[in-house]
């Protein structure tokens, strides 16, 4: 069964000038979607940054109808309906300045497991591929949840393969439950909620897969997962959005370069020349940026490898004690700790990074290795 709150927020949000932000702003003043639904617009209007345009819909008696209609197509096709105000999204999306008001979903997220969202071009290459392929062959035995956008492309691959390593995988979709885009992608999704996964939606059953709404989707994938893996995307690419949007929700981005003139890695590249991405060297060093790695739970080495010990200079031995102590510290951080100008500094982090001593992380920030 579902709540009078859950019909009464389908009516709020389907009004045509209340979008989430003032959807969330709205009950956060009266309490409940019900309790704005039945408010006299006058006492609406008082509301800081709601005007007399965004609330006149509401009390239209069509949408209550239209809301009754949802929630029966919810209980027909098993769908269930996740309220932002009621603190039932996920917490990370939650967290979210933008997040939906409204979550609509089938099948099983598990809070409990860590999401990763890896994103890409439809025109996947073969390069990119091969790294999808190594990334799920690396961390196989982890347990953590890929989230991607059921799209075709890297999209697909990601659900694919983790269907074959038994990895929980979710799709976040551009439309309403009522249909299915990429329709080629449907007996894939089905295979997803049998495996333990599950497909998620901020658009109702009126929603078809509009251009705008793809957009709308990745800034979920975005904010759904603590880090986000560009694979491959061209300059503008739908992938470019997704990273976008996780810069803004000060997450961790990274993303695999390429060749400059490969079309599908430049977007890619350029997202690494502007620090809104740190670059994939290895597989071993992000899975374990990502705390999925395979050493977490792997036997001691038989033959382990010794490791070598750097000798810095006593300048590049102060900011890599300061990085050490201070972890993702910030370049302007670090230079005032340091007592140097950032310039200055900039070219002993290089040195540091390759001696392998440190990392640089989106937002120009410092790890030590």
């Amino acid at each position: 069964m579902y709540s009078d709150e859950q019909l009464y927020a389908i009516a709020l949000r389907r009004c045509s000038s209340i979008g989430d932000i003032n959807f969330f702003k709205l009950v956060r003043a009266f309490g409940s979607a019900r309790k704005v639904w039945e408010t006299p617009k006058k006492e609406l209007a008082e509301i800081d940054g709601i005007g007399r345009k965004t609330i006149s819909d509401v009390g239209n008696s069509e949408h209550l109808d239209f809301a009754e209609k949802e929630l029966k197509f919810c209980e027909k096709n098993a769908v269930k309906i996740r309220l932002r105000h009621l603190n039932e999204l996920p917490f990370l999306l939650h967290e979210c300045e933008d997040a939906p008001a409204i979550l609509y979903q089938k099948g099983n997220f598990n809070e409990e497991l860590k999401p990763v969202s890896l994103v890409g071009t439809r025109n996947m290459t073969s390069y990119g591929k091969k790294f999808v392929e190594d990334f799920f062959e690396q961390s196989k035995n982890q347990k953590y949840i890929s989230v991607s956008g059921l799209a075709l492309g890297v999209d697909k691959e990601v659900h694919e393969l983790s269907l074959k390593n038994n990895i929980a995988t979710v799709g976040v979709l551009a439309h309403g439950f009522h249909t299915f885009y990429p329709s080629k992608n449907r007996l894939l999704a089905e295979k997803m909620l049998e495996n333990g996964g599950a497909l998620l939606s901020e658009f109702n059953s009126s929603q078809k897969p509009d251009r705008e709404n793809f957009i709308q989707r990745n800034r979920i994938v975005a904010g759904i997962s603590p880090a986000t893996i560009v694979v491959e995307t061209a300059f503008g690419g739908g992938s470019i959005s997704t990273a976008t949007f996780a810069n803004t929700y000060n997450r961790d981005v990274y993303a695999l370069p390429g060749k400059i003139t490969d079309k599908y890695s430049q977007g890619c590249n350029h997202l690494i020349f502007q620090n809104k991405a740190t670059a994939i060297s290895n597989l071993t060093d992000l899975c374990d940026l990502l705390n999925i790695g395979e050493h977490q739970n792997a036997m001691q080495e038989l033959f382990p490898v010794k490791k070598t010990v750097m000798k810095l200079t006593a300048e590049q031995q102060g900011i890599y004690d300061e990085i050490l102590a201070n972890a993702n510290i910030t370049l302007d951080d670090l230079a005032a700790k340091i007592g140097a100008a950032s310039h200055k500094i900039l070219p002993l982090l290089l040195e540091l990074e390759l001696l392998g001593a440190v990392k640089s992380l989106s937002g120009r920030q410092f790890l030590a290795v």
